[in-house]
């Protein structure tokens, strides 16, 4: 019978390895017996005190324990919405305003927090340590598991995207566990995985590792935030929890290889890696690979909205400093459509939006019918019968081998000095120097400016020199600036908003 539920991937593995750990941090862990237990539990008091099809607020540190709570909401036919104490407030206020929900699970270091956003709304907070003494009631489980359907959603991840507002991203079981399956298919994951997850849990990435637990009866480690700060003992946390396995923003690949952390020791374990979320420059890819030879490096690409990546490309062939990794070629039992301005199919080498078909879209933003309406759309290319794509607002374009390439964001693209311009050519040309370990660029539409923001040991003035003879004219920068670390976002992308608004701050001051 067909695999309808993600629960069905814990309920297979845990007859099999009861006492092996499925989720640890540096210091403790949860076995899947465990798992299987606390997740059962929560899902019979989720029910019985009348929470259900529900959103449950999960408030927990970064912890096995709330894994395993994300799973209970999910037994208790509710779906998980996690949300961390380093999110901003005001963020998470947002948050609560748009979700309306009536519960949320805490753990002892995060209850006191929540009863400041609890207050404004009558939310009930009930802690992990406590809800999972709850006698598991067979019954109850089965009764919501025959109601379950594979369209019902399992959690809400909020992304903000370029407007700063959180939009909740609903997926369901079906979406999830097709995406699971074409990862581990990609990737090779099996029992003997053990995964360093880098992901916070309130994003979409850390499904890479979470399911894939589930499915296979591997281990995932939880790496303390702490050591992203410290490439080096980073590099000994994977080889002490002899971690085999990584999928991780581009960011925090770089750290360790632009730090020359590789002269001194290398991840001695690790077999597979993979990689997302930004373009890896090739100079940076180089020492990985030269450090790993015998590793296996896969490009993913994928928006929240189609449910974590839908895109891979396993790496087959050396790259040139100046060139750009692909991104392959989608998953199974999913399309890319590239479509031009007249929404029509892009031509072999031409630059097109990319849009996303297939059981891999979500269900859309929750509360949210205009915004949802707005990217989740019909087929223009349909025109028979109702069939929703997802619009990216990234660009792409397919080279000569048919692969497909990320160009840039729609909002990353410029018109300037009369010339159209992708900013990240720009950045791609400034990674390639010896001296610079990152660099982001933003445009001042107002004032017509081109601002590059760079890290590295190159002074200004020397870099402004060296892009003259490598750039035309119109795609100098006219501000460059060297900052001491580059902003990321949560997630571990480059944090354009925030470059964005320390430039307007410090325009105004000027």
């Amino acid at each position: 019978m067909q695999q309808t539920n993600v629960l069905e991937y814990l309920e297979k593995t845990v007859v099999r390895l009861p006492d092996k750990i499925a989720f640890a941090n540096e210091s403790e862990g949860l076995t899947f017996g465990e798992v299987f237990h606390d997740s059962r539990a929560i899902g019979t008091y989720l029910y019985k005190n009348g929470y259900y099809h529900e959103p449950v607020v999960v408030f927990m540190k970064k912890h096995p324990k709330a894994i395993a709570t994300f799973f209970g909401c999910v037994y208790g036919g509710d779906y998980y919405v996690p949300i961390d104490e380093e999110m901003p407030k005001f963020r998470i206020e947002l948050i609560f305003d748009n979700l309306q929900p009536k519960v949320m699970i805490c753990d002892d270091s995060t209850a006191e927090l929540a009863k400041e956003f609890a207050a404004k709304g009558n939310v009930k907070i009930v802690l992990y340590d406590d809800i999972t003494k709850t006698e598991i009631d067979e019954a109850v489980i089965a009764n919501i598991r025959d109601k379950q359907l594979d369209t019902d959603p399992i959690y809400i991840v909020f992304t903000s995207g370029s407007t700063g507002i959180p939009k909740g991203v609903v997926a369901c079981h079906r979406s999830v566990i097709d995406y699971i399956e074409n990862l581990s298919d990609v990737l090779g994951f099996n029992e003997e995985t053990r995964f360093a997850n880098q992901a916070p849990l309130y994003f979409d990435a850390c499904l890479k590792e979470l399911y894939p637990t589930l499915k296979f009866g591997a281990t995932t480690y939880i790496v303390p935030k702490s050591l992203f700060m410290f490439p080096m003992k980073l590099v000994e946390f994977l080889n002490e929890h002899r971690i085999n396995t990584v999928c991780w923003v581009v960011s925090a690949l770089t750290m360790i290889s632009s730090f020359k952390v590789f002269d001194k020791m290398i991840p001695e374990y690790l077999h597979t890696v993979a990689f997302g979320s930004e373009v890896f420059p090739i100079k940076q890819f180089h020492l990985w690979k030269k450090a790993l030879p015998n590793a296996k490096f896969t490009n993913l690409y994928g928006p929240t909205e189609t449910t974590g990546m839908c895109c891979y490309y396993k790496v087959d062939r050396d790259f040139e400093l100046d060139e750009v990794m692909p991104i392959g070629r989608p998953f199974h039992n999913t399309e890319i459509l590239l479509l031009n301005d007249q929404n029509q199919l892009a031509k072999d080498g031409e630059v097109g939006e990319i849009c996303v078909r297939g059981t891999s879209l979500t269900l859309g933003y929750y509360h949210a019918f205009e915004k949802t309406n707005e990217v989740f759309v019909q087929n223009p290319l349909n025109d028979r019968y109702p069939e929703l794509i997802y619009r990216t607002g990234d660009l792409g374009k397919r080279n000569e081998r048919g692969e497909l390439v990320f160009v840039s964001r729609k909002d990353y693209q410029i018109k300037h000095m009369g010339h159209r311009i992708e900013l990240g050519e720009i950045e791609v040309n400034v990674n390639m120097l010896d001296d610079v370990s990152t660099s982001c660029c933003i445009y001042d539409k107002e004032k017509e400016k081109i601002i590059l923001f760079y890290v590295g040991e190159m002074e200004v003035k020397d870099l402004v020199v060296v892009l003259k003879g490598k750039l035309p004219r119109y795609m100098i920068p006219n501000k460059v600036e060297k900052l001491e670390k580059m902003p990321l976002t949560a997630n571990g992308k480059l944090d354009r908003v925030y470059l964005k608004k320390y430039y307007e701050e410090k325009t105004k001051e000027n």
